[in-house]
């Protein structure tokens, strides 16, 4: 009876220990540790062309599938992420900058990639009044290198969108995907 028990136990062991080998890790992000993931560029546009004339700057934004699935008026869900790519709009020899046919700025070169992602308890090592609740922010310059931007500026900025979870353009998203 012991050698049954003692292989009984045994085996559970190892059938424990490897039920855990397949999952992926829980990841816990803090502001700037979050990586570009490598797919954005396949994933759904959140906003194409955002025009920014008074920073010089057209911006595309991706969704990552699980932030896609959010329904209009409801916070996204854990495991969102947002890349926001920023060009430079092309400017002209007078400085400002060129629209093409459609009116739309001319998009130049990038010049910055943000990662904004959400997890639970992720936001709860930045500095009190400046909690975006569980999203964090992290920058990297056009090589890809995470550059030093003031993530505080990042929040500061989402502050006050605290009905749209923190999210700029919450509503022209969902208004614009219709549900």
């Amino acid at each position: 009876m012991r050698k049954i028990v003692a292989g009984s136990m045994l085996v559970l062991v190892i059938v424990a220990g490897c039920a855990g080998m397949g999952s992926a890790p829980v990841v816990k992000f803090k502001d700037n540790e979050q990586p570009i993931p490598a797919d954005y560029k396949t994933w759904l546009k959140f906003l194409s062309e955002v025009q920014r004339p008074d920073a010089k700057q057209v911006r595309e934004i991706f969704i990552n599938p699980v932030g896609a699935g959010a329904q209009k008026g409801q916070p996204f869900p854990n495991g969102t992420t947002l890349v926001m790519e920023n060009y430079a709009a092309k400017l002209g020899t007078n400085g400002m900058p060129l629209t093409g046919a459609d009116g739309k700025l001319v998009k130049g070169d990038l010049l910055r990639v943000f990662v904004m992602g959400k997890g639970e308890g992720w936001g709860d090592a930045a500095p009190q009044g400046l909690r975006n609740g569980d999203w964090v922010y992290a920058a990297y310059g056009a090589d890809g290198k995470t550059t030093s931007d003031l993530i505080a500026a990042c929040r500061g900025c989402h502050i006050p969108l605290a009905k749209q979870d923190f999210v700029h353009r919450y509503d022209e998203y969902f208004d614009k995907r219709g549900r």
